[in-house]
């Protein structure tokens, strides 16, 4: 197990406690504010993540990972025309020392073909991978709250609809 795969019992009981989401304390140079996954019900396959991102050197999120899902990645939402499109990119720049939010109705994380439903008061395990400006990879392993709605401090999310063009 490598260094970035190991999470202290002790952190995450302190992170639990603090009722935000856990990042190891030697990961990617990144603050996390206000993270939560969307809660689901039986028979859903997808939900969203939210979150606000303060790098504090110029970053790019490339991946999210999560074992919760069969597939996990960065979206967008935009206009294109009249129809709010939505679809995965590879990439989202965070600038240093500036906030980046993923938020329904813009960039945000999609957890897809969910292995069990996520209940609202349970946690979802992610890692979120980064290059600096030197393409070197760091990863930021989260444990996130699910709930039904954003948490105290973060950008209320509108229901994520499915019924969008992809």
């Amino acid at each position: 197990m490598t260094k970035n795969q190991w999470i202290s019992p002790f952190l995450v009981a302190a992170a639990l406690f603090a009722g935000n989401a856990f990042a190891h304390t030697d990961a990617a140079p990144v603050e996390v504010e206000g993270a939560w996954v969307r809660a689901t019900v039986p028979g859903q396959q997808g939900t969203g993540g939210f979150m606000r991102l303060k790098a504090k050197e110029p970053l790019t999120l490339v991946g999210v990972r999560s074992p919760a899902a069969g597939v996990a990645e960065l979206h967008e939402m935009k206009m294109e025309g009249d129809v709010m499109r939505m679809r995965a990119i590879k990439a989202l720049p965070l600038p240093a020392g500036k906030t980046v939010e993923l938020k329904s109705g813009g960039h945000h994380l999609m957890l897809q073909q969910l292995k069990a439903p996520l209940p609202k008061g349970s946690e979802v395990l992610m890692t979120l991978e980064f290059r600096n400006a030197k393409d070197e990879p760091s990863l930021l392993h989260l444990k996130v709250p699910v709930a039904t709605s954003a948490p105290a401090g973060a950008t209320p999310a509108p229901a994520h609809a499915h019924g969008h063009a992809h």
